[in-house]
C-alpha cells in the first residue's frame, strides 16, 4: 500500500510511523522549508497519551515535557488571585499527562518515523484526481505522485479539504476568539514565573506565561475578535489587544517578534459529516479541529493515527477501514469538542460576575468533591478507544527506540 499524506505536523508524522512501522510505502510532504520551531505548550493526556505509549513514542514526550506545578491566575501586579494545582487535573486524568511544547511533540514524533518514509519539506499540492482505484496528486512544482490512498494533515485551513472535499461538505465553526504564543529571554519573568503556568486573572482577553528550559518565557494570549479574518500585521493587533494589561504583558509585547515569526489564528472547529471521499482521508484538525481552547488537538491528533493505522493494516477493504477509523473516534472527538466550547467563559470572561464565578469554581475545587468536578470539565470523558485496538494492554510492536 502507498499512502502520501499532505502535512508533516503533529497528525502527518504520527500516521507516517504507524503506517510504515505496518509497511506501508509512505510520502510526507510539508508545505514549510523545515520543521517549525515556534508553538506553545500542549497538555498531552486522554486517548493521544495511550497512542504514544503503544507506539512507543511516550518515554521521548515525557523526556522533553514539563512538569507544571500550579495554573495561576495573577492580577495586574503579578499577585495571585485564585487557580488550581496540577496534580488535580492530572489526576482527573489518571495521572497520564504531560505538558509540552507542540514543536518538541514533533521532535520525538519525527524521531520515531522510520528512515525508509520519504519526507519531503518545501512542497504542497496542488491538484487532487480522486479515483475508484487510488488518488494522483499534482504538486506545487508541477510534477506528480501516485497512491492508493492520500490523507490530509495540513490543519484546519487543509488544502486537502478544500481541493477533494465539496465546499458544502465541510465548515469551520468560528468560536469568536484569536489567539497566540511566541517565546521571549526576561530572566526577572522566568524567576517570577518559576513552575507555574500564570494566567492574567482580566477580562475580555488573557494572556498566559510559563518558563522554558532555555531560558526563555513562552507567551500564549486569547481575546474575542467579530471577525474570523486575520490582522495584516499580528503583532500590531497584540500590542493593541493586550496593552492595557499589566505584571509581564508589557514587557511581552514590547519583546513580540514581527509577525512572520509568531503564531497568530482564529479560534476554530472544524465539523464534517464524513472525514473521507474516496480515496482521500482527513486526520487531525483537518478533519476535526477541537479548538485550542480544548487543550487536546494534539492528543486526539495522535490517537487519530493510531487508529487510522491500525484500520488500514488491519480492515479487509480500504473503504471498511476509513469507515472503521472515523466510527471509532468520532464519538471521542465530538465530545472534546463539546468540552471545547463550554471551556470558552474560563478562558475568557467577559462579565465582573463571570470573573468572580470562575475565581468560586477555583476556590471550591480545593473540596474533595468539587475538585474532580472541575476537574472533569476541563478534560471530558474518558476513552478507551486505543486500549481497545491494541488488546487491553497499549503494547504493540513499534519501531526501535532512537539515540537520544
Amino acid at each position: 500500500m502507498r499512502v502520501l499524506i499532505c502535512g508533516a505536523g503533529i497528525a502527518g508524522l504520527a500516521l507516517a510511523q504507524r503506517l510504515a512501522t505496518h509497511g506501508a510505502e509512505v510520502t510526507v510532504l510539508e508545505k514549510a522549508s523545515g520543521p517549525r520551531a515556534s508553538g506553545y505548550m500542549i497538555d498531552f493526556f486522554g486517548p493521544g497519551y495511550d497512542a504514544a505509549e503503544a507506539m512507543g513514542v511516550l518515554p521521548r514526550i515525557l523526556q522533553l515535557g514539563y512538569h507544571i506545578d500550579e495554573v495561576a491566575y495573577c492580577d495586574a501586579r503579578g499577585r495571585r488571585r485564585t487557580g488550581f494545582r496540577y496534580d488535580r487535573f492530572a489526576k482527573a486524568s489518571g495521572g497520564r499527562v504531560t505538558s509540552v511544547m507542540r514543536p518538541d511533540l514533533e521532535r520525538a514524533l519525527r524521531e520515531h518515523v522510520p528512515e525508509q518514509v520519504d519526507l519531503r519539506y518545501g512542497r504542497t499540492i496542488s491538484a487532487v484526481d480522486n479515483r475508484p482505484d487510488g488518488v494522483r496528486v499534482t504538486l506545487d512544482d508541477g510534477s506528480d505522485l501516485a497512491g492508493d490512498l492520500l490523507v490530509g494533515c495540513d490543519g484546519v485551513h487543509s488544502v486537502v479539504r478544500a481541493l477533494a472535499f465539496a465546499s458544502e461538505a465541510w465548515s469551520v465553526r468560528y468560536l469568536g476568539f484569536h489567539t497566540a504564543a511566541f517565546s521571549f529571554f526576561d530572566a526577572a519573568a522566568h524567576a517570577e514565573i518559576g513552575g507555574r503556568f500564570c494566567m492574567t486573572d482580566s477580562l475580555h482577553r488573557a494572556m498566559g506565561f510559563y518558563g522554558l528550559r532555555d531560558g526563555k518565557v513562552a507567551v500564549f494570549a486569547v481575546h474575542p475578535a467579530r471577525d474570523s479574518e486575520l490582522p495584516h500585521d499580528a503583532r500590531l493587533e497584540l500590542r493593541r489587544q493586550y496593552g492595557g494589561l499589566g505584571w509581564i504583558a508589557p514587557r511581552a509585547l514590547a519583546a513580540c517578534p514581527p509577525a512572520d515569526e509568531l503564531y497568530y489564528d482564529q479560534v476554530a472547529q472544524v465539523v464534517m459529516p464524513s472525514w473521507s471521499r474516496g480515496r482521500v482521508a482527513l486526520l487531525g484538525d483537518a478533519a476535526y479541529a477541537v479548538s485550542l481552547l480544548a487543550g487536546q488537538g494534539a492528543a486526539l491528533a495522535v490517537a487519530g493515527a493510531y487508529v487510522l493505522g491500525e484500520h488500514l493494516a488491519e480492515a479487509p477493504s480500504m473503504d471498511a477501514a476509513l469507515a472503521g477509523y472515523e466510527r471509532m473516534l468520532r464519538p471521542v472527538v465530538l465530545d472534546k469538542q463539546a468540552t471545547a466550547r463550554k471551556a470558552v467563559r474560563w478562558f475568557v470572561p467577559s462579565t465582573r460576575s463571570q470573573l468572580w464565578l470562575r475565581r468560586a469554581a477555583f476556590a471550591a475545587a480545593r473540596l474533595p468533591v468539587a475538585d474532580r468536578l472541575v476537574a472533569a470539565s476541563l478534560v471530558g470523558k474518558p476513552s478507551a478507544v486505543i486500549a481497545e485496538l491494541a488488546g487491553g494492554t497499549a503494547s504493540r510492536p513499534t519501531t526501535t527506540e532512537p539515540p537520544l
